[in-house]
């Protein structure tokens, strides 16, 4: 199938879950997980019309967005990835949006990057919603403390973003990170992948990070 054709068959399918549950498919953000994936496949999918990519690792995204860039300037960059503390000025430097803040020393070093370049770029902050030890985010008991704690470093923190644990239902997490983000006053949910996300939009999902099921099985590393 041809990205035009991939692109618009989940388009679709994000369409008819979100009117499923009474919403609108513009209530949803795709988001094309285009981490080890070259510039010529991310490119078939701009010209197809796609505009929000995501990448894991900064190194990664640096190789490859700047000359994407320059050809298709409006492009919204998302990193989805767990972020070192160490990455923070560069991912501020690279990227429009932030999904992984999990914890108190990256709130402070995006805060300090977002300060010394005057650039303020929306965050969600990422719950470690199945209580997976192996697994970013942080604890759902330490939700409130940390939000408090990038508030308070006027760090934009637009909603929450989680990864449920693998081969489970995965509704109920969903559900839950919902519930929290609610009780917080956050708007933004960033949930939901290429297995789960017409479930994650039916609950409530602002933004679907699809990789596999946009770009085909992932480009596997060659063995030496």
């Amino acid at each position: 199938m041809h990205a035009d054709d991939r692109l618009a068959a989940i388009n679709d399918r994000i369409a008819h879950a979100a009117k499923l549950a009474r919403r609108k498919a513009s209530e949803v953000t795709l988001i094309a997980v285009s981490k080890t994936h070259g510039a010529d496949a991310i490119e078939q999918l701009l010209r197809a019309g796609q505009r929000h990519f995501g990448e894991n690792r900064v190194q990664e995204a640096a190789a490859k967005w700047p000359a994407l860039r320059e050809q298709f300037p409006d492009v919204t960059l998302h990193l989805i990835g767990q972020l070192q503390s160490n990455k923070a000025a560069e991912a501020v430097a690279l990227a429009d949006v932030i999904h992984a803040v999990d914890r108190s020393s990256l709130v402070t070093a995006l805060a300090r990057a977002m300060d010394g370049q005057d650039r303020r770029l929306p965050c969600f902050v990422q719950v470690n919603i199945g209580e997976e030890p192996q697994k970013g985010g942080c604890a759902i008991a330490d939700l409130p403390a940390l939000l408090a704690e990038a508030r308070g470093a006027d760090l934009p923190v637009t909603g929450l973003m989680c990864i449920p644990p693998a081969s489970v239902d995965a509704a109920p997490y969903f559900a839950l990170l919902a519930k929290m983000a609610r009780e917080e006053g956050l708007p933004g949910l960033s949930m939901g992948m290429s297995d789960d996300f017409e479930t994650a939009a039916m609950i409530g999902s602002t933004h679907v990070r699809v990789g596999s099921a946009l770009f085909g099985a992932r480009a596997q590393p060659e063995v030496q």
